[in-house]
């Protein structure tokens, strides 16, 4: 039945609009009064406009690129899709270990893309113009910007609405380095279709896109070399970042920490970079350059001047409500909230909006721990602060538990031991997590969980956890949190007193 009116309520809409444009004055804009505007098609705007429009309110989405927005279309889902196909290639070549002889993998790269392209398509109707005007939703295919503080402009139309959501996400940051704009380089929104595979991928940032990338590409036959400024993994656990690090270069991949890019020079299929160390210089070139040091928020081209909404580099300046500090009819969510640059953030902003604007409800973008994941392997997740962060904060009050995979049943059973959970507790609460082996970015949820419902770290003792699965690794740390407790001098004597009573 779903299915039936979403096509009447399409239809509907086409011949409407149909009638509008027959009936307007040639070269005249289109003219469209709505509940809710966005601007922005990817997750955040998406989730916003299927909300209002689902509450029966009148929603004018624009989006002048692919529906999706940069996750679906260039960043989670083909970056898991492509991620999977070299987990494939590295267990053919790992087999031995277990007993399982196989020869090198060979790699076709069209089947590898075929895989990517189709996990994006099957995705891809989700969040479809088809099903969002099947929703009632006018979707406008055109870039949008702010004529005033009321009114978004597009090529054939003028809008106002009551709110006025910027969801536009965020794209590749490129630096400033010398000969960069004048030498060949590919981002994310380039690297899953490229013709050929490269020979030799020159990464520029070892930060999460830049050594998931890094390791799926060494693991499909690529030599790949990645060159950071900084430390690897700069926003992780220092510890489990050096855990999984190690385990890169112990894959192949070529990892240059403190080398600063001064310079870089090229033709297609042959980029040379050339950084800086405290040696001096040292010359990088390979077949190609992926430029993965960072992301900007999108905001070219919106007029947010002229809509009276303030802004600086990190996006548009909101409250933690993600309403405009200068413009109140305006919300930001995702990315362009200048708030971090996650898609299940960017969903969370929208769930805020909804309670916020059609609820009365309280909710902030401040309510919940914001968890976070790098897909390498072995996967390093965190939610809340880090054991750094918090030290900083409160000092010798914050203490440390932490649980080995290496005695984890289900890992030792696995081969693939590598790893711990580490919480970070004060005064039996719970203010972070990091999680670094195969599947942390599931066993981190467990945290996450907790700390969101406000649970001390005895809750996390306080269940069975089904034997043997790796996410018990999160009950043995915070049981470890209380072993000095229950088995110290204090425990004993009670225990010795009890023994006495028939």
């Amino acid at each position: 039945m779903s299915d039936t009116v979403a096509r009447v309520s399409e239809t509907e809409f086409k011949e409407a609009k149909a009638m509008a444009t027959s009936s307007r004055p040639s070269g005249a804009k289109r003219q469209l009064k709505a509940d809710l505007i966005v601007i922005g098609g990817g997750s955040g705007g998406l989730s916003a406009a299927a909300g209002a429009a689902m509450l029966g309110l009148n929603v004018v989405l624009y989006e002048k690129a692919e529906m999706g927005g940069d996750c679906l279309n260039y960043g989670c889902v083909p970056s898991k899709a492509l991620l999977t196909t070299a987990k494939y290639a590295q267990s053919a070549r790992e087999g031995a270990k277990f007993g399982v002889t196989t020869s090198d993998p060979s790699v076709d790269w069209t089947a590898v893309k075929a895989h990517v392209r189709k996990a994006i398509d099957t995705i891809a109707p989700i969040d479809s113009v088809e099903r969002f005007e099947g929703l009632g939703v006018t979707v406008i295919q055109e870039h949008a910007s702010f004529k005033d503080k009321k009114t978004i402009q597009s090529a054939t139309t003028e809008a106002t609405a009551r709110r006025i959501i910027v969801s536009t996400g965020s794209v590749a940051f490129i630096p400033s380095i010398p000969g960069l704009d004048e030498t060949p380089y590919i981002t994310n929104e380039e690297i899953f279709s490229l013709p050929e595979q490269p020979s030799h991928l020159v990464v520029l940032g070892a930060g999460p896109i830049g050594l998931e990338m890094a390791q799926a590409f060494n693991r499909l036959g690529s030599e790949v070399t990645v060159i950071e400024m900084g430390r690897a993994l700069a926003q992780s656990d220092p510890d489990h970042a050096a855990i999984a690090v190690e385990a890169l270069r112990e894959e192949g991949v070529t990892l240059l920490e403190g080398h600063k890019a001064v310079k870089v020079t090229g033709t297609e299929g042959q980029v040379t970079v050339d950084a800086e160390t405290g040696d001096g210089i040292k010359q990088i070139t390979g077949s190609h350059l992926l430029v993965a040091v960072g992301r900007r928020a999108v905001m070219d081209g919106l007029e947010l001047e002229a809509g009276g909404v303030d802004h600086d580099r990190r996006g548009i300046q909101v409250s933690d409500k993600l309403r405009s500090v200068s413009n109140p009819r305006v919300w930001a969510l995702g990315d362009v909230a200048g708030q971090g640059q996650f898609t299940h953030l960017a969903g969370w902003h929208a769930s805020v909006f909804t309670r916020r604007a059609f609820f009365k409800q309280a909710s902030k973008a401040s309510d919940l721990p914001l968890p976070a994941v790098t897909y390498v392997a072995p996967e390093i997740a965190q939610v809340g602060l880090t054991e750094a962060q918090a030290r900083a904060q409160y000092g010798d009050s914050v203490s440390v538990s932490t649980f080995p995979f290496h005695e984890n049943d289900r890992a030792i059973a696995e081969g693939k031991t590598l790893g711990e959970a580490k919480l970070i507790i004060r005064k039996g609460k719970l203010l972070g997590a990091s999680v670094v082996g195969d599947g942390a970015g599931d066993i981190i949820q467990i945290v996450g969980y907790g700390m969101s419902n406000k649970l001390g770290v005895q809750s996390l003792t306080n269940f069975i956890s089904p034997y043997p699965t790796r996410a018990e690794v999160v009950k043995r740390a915070a049981s470890a949190h209380f072993t000095p407790t229950v088995f110290g001098p204090a425990s004993k004597r009670l225990v010795s007193l009890l023994q006495r009573i028939p």
